[in-house]
């Protein structure tokens, strides 16, 4: 656990939990592979965390159901995460604390909605005025899919000045070309975010 020292250190860190929801995870629509093992990892990211009351994020998919993002309307992906379905929930092993803040991306029409930070929670805030007015700098990072939205919201953290720390046990990628994930890793590092594994590191330090 922490010192009550470090978590004062920390008090301007915020964790983000991207899409890890029932298409995503196994029997899922768009199923990630291997996507299941970062729950684990997830959960001990928010239970280490919360004693100290570090505030958590998580966004999820939540296209229409007419949305282009999709194959049958001419894009790239097969329908997933409809708003409002089974598919859409965060995958109920995943614990995420009753305070967290849920952040709704992909909701238009023709809008992919990689990155949380087309994010917008249940009042209509935007992600990044959210952190904004909570004083956050830093988020630590885990999630699906490495190289799409995760890398995305990474990304625009990062183009948004704030530290970036990704927990490498955390992710896992779809890997349409093998490596594509471990690229998308090494393009966050080059734009300045930390990588580090929960498991073997305080990943607060």
């Amino acid at each position: 656990m922490m010192t009550d020292t470090r978590a004062r250190q920390q008090s301007k860190t915020a964790i983000l939990v991207v899409d890890v929801q029932n298409d995503f995870c196994q029997g899922g629509a768009l199923a990630v592979p291997h996507g299941d093992r970062i729950v684990p990892v997830l959960n001990h990211v928010i239970l280490e965390t919360q004693h100290f009351g570090v505030p958590v994020y998580a966004s999820r998919d939540w296209h229409p159901a007419d949305s282009t993002h999709f194959r049958v309307a001419g894009g790239p992906w097969p329908v997933h995460c409809v708003a409002g379905s089974e598919g859409a929930e965060f995958t109920a092993p995943l614990r995420l604390p009753s305070a967290t803040h849920i952040l709704d991306k992909g909701i238009d029409q023709n809008g992919d909605g990689y990155s949380a930070f087309e994010g917008r929670l249940h009042d209509g805030t935007l992600f990044e005025e959210h952190l904004h007015t909570g004083g956050i700098d830093r988020l630590v990072v885990g999630g699906l899919a490495t190289e799409y939205c995760v890398r995305h919201s990474v990304l625009d953290a990062r183009g948004r000045g704030l530290r970036v720390t990704v927990l490498t046990d955390a992710v896992a990628a779809v890997d349409l070309k093998p490596g594509d994930g471990n690229l998308a890793l090494e393009e966050m590092r080059a734009a300045g975010a930390t990588l580090r594994r929960a498991v073997d590191t305080n990943f607060l330090a």
